[in-house]
């Protein structure tokens, strides 16, 4: 890899406790295992699918003659027609 940049990031102490036992275990070094971890979860990131709205369109022959001026009147009457309102 290229270069390197150094920082300071606070963990708890168990946690690091369980890191430094891993990495001990893996023969590798905590470093190691942070990059690792954070190359894994932009990778979860990047690969979740951005939400699409399924195609919920029909056939037909388009909307019907009593609301195709989109008047908001006329399509609610067109609703509630029969329904007491």
């Amino acid at each position: 890899m290229g270069t390197h940049m150094k920082t300071t990031v606070e963990i708890a102490d168990a946690l690091f406790q369980e890191v430094k036992k891993a990495a001990a275990r893996g023969r590798t070094t905590v470093r190691a295992l942070i990059e690792d971890g954070l190359r894994q979860v932009l990778k979860q990131q990047k690969s979740k699918a951005q939400f699409r709205l399924p195609k919920a369109s029909f056939r037909g022959r388009g909307l019907h003659p009593d609301v195709e001026e989109g008047s908001w009147s006329s399509i609610r009457d067109r609703i509630y027609k029969g329904r007491g309102a």
